[in-house]
């Protein structure tokens, strides 16, 4: 089964995408944030905006953590407006998972929502055909966007406060 499961990450790995998932906490009033990227892509464009010449994610010495480093990226590239207005995303944490990265986001404070405008620029300077899917749950059903290197910002409405 490992080695299916291997096969399968090389097999479709030249296909450059990371998918986000954000679901609505009500209990917590949040917009709960899990994205998920190759390592190796992540890595790269990582590497690519620092100039540096190798780096090691997972281990990237320098006094620098995989936190910071992801934190930062994420912070200039993944933005978030609600109704209108740019959101404050909280890096909460990452975790490793076979040949992707796992990061833990989060917006506090959301009590009602009409619409979410999201811009997903991940790894898209690196690869050209990087796509970022993103699928919202806010009550009710789940919808998505693919966003693109030309057209990396959507916008979903997702109705008023039940």
């Amino acid at each position: 089964m490992m080695l299916l499961h291997f096969f399968l990450i090389v097999l479709f790995h030249p296909i450059h995408i990371s998918v986000t998932e954000i679901n609505y906490s009500e209990k917590d009033k949040a917009l709960q944030i899990v994205s998920r990227i190759f390592i190796d892509d992540l890595e790269l464009s990582i590497k690519n905006k620092l100039g540096a010449e190798s780096l090691d994610l997972l281990n990237p010495g320098s006094g620098r953590s995989t936190d910071q480093l992801v934190r930062t990226y994420l912070q200039e590239l993944f933005k978030v407006r609600l109704d209108g207005k740019p959101a404050t995303i909280k890096y909460i944490a990452h975790e490793v998972e076979d040949a992707a990265i796992i990061c833990y986001l989060e917006i506090e404070g959301v009590k009602k929502l009409k619409s979410i405008e999201i811009t997903n620029r991940v790894i898209q300077e690196t690869h050209a055909d990087q796509s970022n899917l993103v699928h919202v749950t806010y009550r009710g059903p789940v919808k998505s966007l693919r966003l693109l290197r030309d057209n990396p910002t959507g916008t979903l409405d997702v109705g008023g406060a039940r």
